[in-house]
């Protein structure tokens, strides 16, 4: 397969090996294999960073494989940045997986397909891999245009993301601005982000995919969501950074998405998917919390 892919990996064998089976099963042409290193002091860390990069040895058809692997911690938002940067330096655009993101095989042809469609429209940033519930859409179309960057299985190019800034610098005066109530439903959504974008701004919150968030609002661009989920999330273990509890992403099986793809006649945000991605995977109110908490005690 004439394609491009990233692959970030850490400290997660078993994991990557079930990433690097899906991939496997498509033989992509080009392979650019991104790492951390252990973090000091973590008994059996460089251990386990040696086993999972060697699951990448076991590459058996014929491949250009790069590798920017670090032999010291860099942490996560610095990690995936910063290789997110050698990767577009290189190549255009890129299919991007983490070590824990598993694609149904049909995900790679959707993302192509859409890399092409859009290579020069500069209203998208990216090319999602998880969806929304059916329920939460209004049409029938394979895929929606959102607000929300979901990376858990995406896709994007150099275009769209030279406008990352690590530093966040413009967001001192977008906190002073409207820009967070021109884009989202109610001041508890506002609250939510802007408590989450200053605390990464601030250093408290180690995190690449909420200054992604914030470039791609200030430049109003959107992502594409598919009607179908393409990803199922197996890193809700203990030793996640961010899914040790997220029975959300516990829950998630992927399925294939038919061809083909029947493309929306707009580009307009989806409202109604985005209320409900930010109803209940971002500030989740009370009344939801416990309205879906009735729910799973009496199996609604």
């Amino acid at each position: 397969m004439e394609a491009s892919i990233a692959i970030f990996i850490f400290n997660r064998p078993q994991e990557s090996r079930k990433v690097f089976e899906a991939v496997r099963l498509i033989k992509p042409s080009r392979l650019f294999l991104v790492a951390d290193g252990p973090r000091p002091l973590r008994t059996g860390e460089t251990e386990k960073c040696e086993l999972t990069r060697k699951i990448f040895e076991e590459i058996d058809w014929t491949c250009d494989v790069r590798k920017n692997y670090s032999e010291i911690n860099l942490g996560c938002a610095r990690r995936v940045s910063s290789g997110l940067n050698w990767v577009f330096s290189l190549v255009e655009e890129a299919i991007i997986l983490e070590d824990d993101c598993v694609p149904h095989p049909t995900f790679f042809r959707y993302c192509i397909e859409l890399l092409e469609r859009y290579r020069d429209d500069e209203r998208v940033m990216s090319i999602c891999g998880l969806s929304v519930p059916p329920s939460s859409r209004r049409d029938s179309f394979s895929y929606c245009f959102s607000q929300y960057q979901r990376c858990w299985g995406w896709a994007s190019w150099r275009r769209a993301w030279q406008h990352y800034d690590h530093d966040m610098q413009l967001w001192p005066q977008a906190a002073e601005t409207n820009l967070l109530e021109d884009l989202l439903p109610d001041r508890q959504s506002v609250d939510f982000w802007h408590n989450k974008f200053q605390a990464v701004y601030d250093g408290k919150i180690d995190s690449w995919a909420y200054r992604w968030m914030l470039a791609c609002w200030l430049h109003r661009g959107l992502s594409i969501i598919p009607s179908t989920n393409l990803i199922a999330n197996v890193g809700v273990t203990s030793d996640a950074t961010h899914t040790v509890n997220d029975s959300f992403a516990a829950q998630l099986t992927a399925s294939e998405i038919s061809f083909p793809l029947q493309h929306p006649p707009y580009m307009v945000q989806d409202r109604q998917a985005d209320l409900y991605i930010q109803r209940t995977r971002h500030s989740a109110g009370l009344a939801y919390r416990v309205e879906r908490k009735l729910k799973k005690l009496l199996k609604v």
